[in-house]
């Protein structure tokens, strides 16, 4: 409603400016006409506009107004000139940087977005976000992947040190040593060519400082970054001064699956535990599952029952119930009995098929009580036949 009246209320003041002031040579009644027509070209151009994007209509201002700034710069740089037609190409020059600002802002006014504008600025921010490299992690190959999934932020940092350090490693005569160091220089190189990663060569060193870890966090002070490493002393000393740190090996202990008491899983044991009848087996990601009575099922997966879950800074260790190792141990007892029955051919109890032999004083002989007491049926065989 408040629209409609300052509507009304420009149409008034124009066409009392028309009628007063008398823009026209033909009396008062025309320029109060024309102060009428331009306030309802006014109010036309309002609520055409109405249905364009805000940033569109940011952009044709800002356009617009950058378009006369620079015609106001370039007429000002061409003055003294003696040009054929002066004021026409004067006029020329204003509307077509005017017309051309208004069109390319309008265009492209997406620009002026709040978020644009924002994450602009967090972008230029984040360059800054020094993410310095141990050699620890460029061996150990994991911060390609996640650099590659981009949850890392910020200029990754590989000191000359460090590259110092990577190179003697991956020249020693131990083979182990240099297949590492080679390794972590080829990981260097893959993050180097991603293209939403920005790595930078730093030739900052600390010649008073000996030890590649103290030299890692006096530059990260100088530089305000932080840390990226898996070596587990350098996360603690480096919390220690004061320098934030991210370890690799704590992302990945927190990525993995989180497992609650009572729940079911399938494990295979693939050797024995530390204390008797244990089984240790492990999941996907590496971590170690203990099963409870799990050694008798040595070489198999079985379903578990989670019991507890211990968390510590070098992984993580799950606990577990076999519930079928009771029944598996009343089986196996079982088998017994089967083959006991398999040596009686007819199926009759040792008395029946052996009857009780008595020596010559009608007593039952030592043989006798063998079989009663449980000897084979080839023992039984072999017994010595009884005195008439």
């Amino acid at each position: 409603m408040w629209l409609v009246f300052f509507r009304i209320f420009v149409l008034f003041v124009l066409v009392n400016a028309g009628y007063f002031y008398i823009p026209n040579p033909w009396g008062p009644v025309v320029g109060a006409g024309l102060g009428a027509l331009a306030g309802l070209i006014v109010i036309g151009l309002e609520i055409k506009t109405r249905s364009v994007p805000g940033h569109q209509l940011v952009g044709a201002l800002v356009g617009g107004v950058t378009g006369l700034i620079g015609a106001h710069l370039t007429w000002g740089a061409l003055r003294g000139v003696e040009l054929f037609g002066e004021h026409f190409f004067h006029v020329l020059l204003v509307v077509i940087l005017i017309y051309m600002g208004i069109a390319v802002g309008a265009q492209h006014g997406e620009w002026f977005e709040p978020a644009r504008i924002i994450a602009a600025f967090r972008d230029s921010a984040s360059l800054h976000q020094y993410k310095i490299l141990d050699t620890s992690v460029i061996i150990d190959g994991r911060i390609a992947d996640i650099c590659e999934t981009g949850f890392l932020e910020g200029t990754l940092v590989a000191p000359q040190f460090v590259l110092r350090e990577l190179q003697q490693v991956a020249d020693s005569t131990d083979s182990l040593k240099r297949n590492r160091g080679r390794r972590g220089l080829d990981i260097l190189q893959k993050v180097q060519k991603m293209g939403n990663v920005h790595v930078q060569i730093v030739e900052t060193d600390f010649p008073e400082v000996r030890e590649v870890d103290l030299k890692l966090i006096e530059l990260a002070r100088k530089m305000s970054g932080k840390i990226v490493t898996t070596d587990f002393n350098l996360n603690k000393v480096a919390q220690l001064r004061g320098v934030s740190v991210l370890n690799i090996n704590e992302l990945a202990n927190s990525l993995k699956p989180v497992v609650l008491p009572g729940e079911i899983m399938r494990v295979f044991i693939l050797k024995e535990g530390k204390e008797q009848g244990q089984g240790v087996g492990y999941l996907d990601d590496g971590t170690m599952v203990v099963v409870d009575q799990g050694k008798r099922a040595l070489g198999k997966t079985i379903e578990v029952s989670v019991t507890s879950v211990l968390q510590t800074t070098a992984g993580k260790m799950i606990f577990c119930r076999w519930p079928e190792a009771g029944t598996a141990e009343t089986e196996t007892g079982r088998f017994r009995i089967p083959e006991r029955a398999e040596r009686l051919r007819d199926g009759r109890t040792r008395t029946e098929r052996f009857p009780p032999v008595t020596g010559p004083v009608g007593t039952p002989s030592a043989a006798a009580e063998s079989v009663r007491e449980g000897v084979t049926e080839e023992a039984a065989g072999e017994l010595p036949k009884a005195a008439d």
